[in-house]
């Protein structure tokens, strides 16, 4: 007989925590597992984490979320993509979109047939054919059709702005409704078997919890991963120096904009993330290069809008757990690893590794194999993202400080080595599958830091010049008149899911 799992507890709320407990109980619903998250009331959430990227839209479907409802709870604003401001050099822009750009032409990537437009002399940027791009220039938005026989409103993608303090709320009394219990408690102690299993915990109520499973959400202290279990982590600081965050929250002095900031600054860059309600702001700066004191000074000079809290620090190292599920622990969100949110991929990385968790469910036996074939697959989801990030970095055009003048001389995985030499030759890019950036995200960074690859794929000479500019000029007509029918952002909001 299967010997099953007959509880979870997850430790620590917040948006890992209650994330965990959302998924977990749609997911496990009729299997009778009892699910408990010990929540401190003394221990505050960092509640940064609040943009993200298109799979939180599959988060919201995954777990029967109400999205017009989750929006209105939560303050969400929509996001189609990244303006990343001054990283190639000041006063130059460019952007990072969701979905698709352009239409694969003949079979053939489409980046490759907009390489042999530009060598015949056609001009068009990269971004014209990029539906998400338009629709944030115009600051355009509505909700993909579900089905749709135009191109380009099958070929956008988005994603949201939102409260992260309110998600854990929205979160919390969706899944007591759902039979999740909620235990409001102080872990004390970390209670171990003769194995190194987690038993039980003590808790500051003089009261004990014991459960088959656990989850460690506890952020980047990582009681029961770190402290009780002594997994090791791995930093990447050798690649990623910033290790710091300078954070704000302002008044919204503004409509919200569909997209997020990321504008380069002396030792990091900052953010700009607007909401309904208001606006998050912060620093992701380097202490090597520069002091706390100084980052805030810098955060507070560069926000609009009054300022509605007091700004603080955070700081962070670069990494992850060597291995993120040992034993009967799962560690998630920080406790099981960090990257810096250039890309928004926290809330992406808490959703995929339940993901893989779920496909990968122990019974109670434990077994070794299905322990190292899960952190096979999240050590290559954190690998993968570790060197879109590095990328920014690595190809920026900076050269004005020390931080940037140590990015321009920067050591970089052999991995992303490897991905610079392919794309410089032709512009061609291995995709696996299950990797979460697309060929068409890795050449907008690529593009917005005017790198080209030498040559494109031979076979496209095979198209004739002037259709495939005909082509193009034809695609790049139909986005536009496509988005500019479409309503404003703001007023789309307004009409359909201001927050309450």
């Amino acid at each position: 007989m299967q010997n099953t799992l007959k509880s979870i507890c997850i430790v620590g709320g917040g948006t890992a925590g209650w994330m965990a407990a959302t998924l977990l109980s749609t997911s496990l619903r009729g299997s009778n597992i009892k699910i408990t998250v010990v929540e401190s009331p003394d221990i505050e959430t960092i509640g940064v984490g609040e943009s993200t990227v298109p799979s939180i839209m599959d988060f919201i479907h995954a777990c029967q979320i109400d999205l017009k409802e989750f929006i209105q709870a939560t303050s969400a604003s929509f996001k189609l993509g990244i303006r990343f401001d001054d990283w190639l050099k000041p006063e130059a822009s460019y952007f990072h979109p969701f979905g698709k750009v352009g239409k694969d032409i003949n079979g053939f990537d489409f980046y490759q047939a907009w390489l042999k437009s530009i060598a015949d002399g056609n001009n068009t940027r990269w971004l014209d054919h990029s539906p998400s791009a338009i629709m944030a220039e115009h600051e355009r938005f509505m909700l993909r059709p579900h089905q749709s026989q135009n191109w380009v409103l099958s070929s956008y993608a988005h994603a949201l702005h939102l409260d992260a303090v309110q998600v854990a709320r929205y979160l919390r009394t969706l899944c007591q409704k759902r039979g999740v219990v909620r235990v409001e408690a102080t872990v004390k102690k970390v209670n171990l078997d003769s194995k190194d299993f987690i038993n039980s915990l003590d808790l500051d109520d003089d009261t004990q919890v014991s459960s088959d499973f656990f989850i460690d959400c506890t952020g980047f202290k990582g009681l029961l991963i770190d402290n009780a279990l002594k997994v090791e982590f791995e930093s990447w600081s050798h690649y990623l120096p910033c290790n710091r965050a300078a954070t704000v929250q302002t008044a919204q002095v503004n409509k919200p904009v569909p997209y997020t900031i990321a504008k380069s600054l002396a030792a990091g860059w900052s953010w700009k993330i607007p909401l309904q309600h208001r606006t998050g702001n912060g620093y992701v700066f380097s202490s090597q290069f520069c002091s706390d004191d100084q980052a805030l000074a810098t955060l507070v000079s560069n926000v609009d809008g009054k300022i509605l809290n007091e700004p603080r620090i955070i700081p962070f190292v670069t990494g992850k757990r060597k291995k993120v599920w040992h034993n009967n622990c799962l560690a998630l969100g920080l406790a099981g690893g960090f990257l810096e949110p250039l890309e928004s991929t926290a809330i992406h990385l808490v959703y995929k590794t339940l993901v893989h968790f779920i496909k990968h469910f122990p019974d109670g036996d434990f077994d070794t194999g299905n322990e190292q074939a899960f952190n096979a697959k999240i050590d290559t989801d954190y690998l993968e993202i570790r060197d879109f990030i590095i990328l920014h970095y690595c190809t920026s055009g900076r050269d004005d400080t020390d931080f940037w003048q140590w990015c321009k001389n920067m050591p970089i995985p052999e991995s992303l080595h490897e991905k610079i030499r392919q794309f410089r030759k032709r512009g061609q890019l291995e995709h696996t599958p299950g990797q979460f950036f697309t060929s068409d995200s890795w050449c907008s960074i690529f593009e917005g830091m005017n790198i080209r690859p030498q040559k494109y794929h031979p076979l496209i000479n095979g198209f004739h010049s002037q259709d495939l500019a005909n082509t193009l000029s034809e695609n790049i007509k139909n986005i536009r008149t496509t988005v500019l029918q479409m309503p404003n952002h703001f007023d789309y909001i307004q009409s359909h899911c201001k927050a309450r």
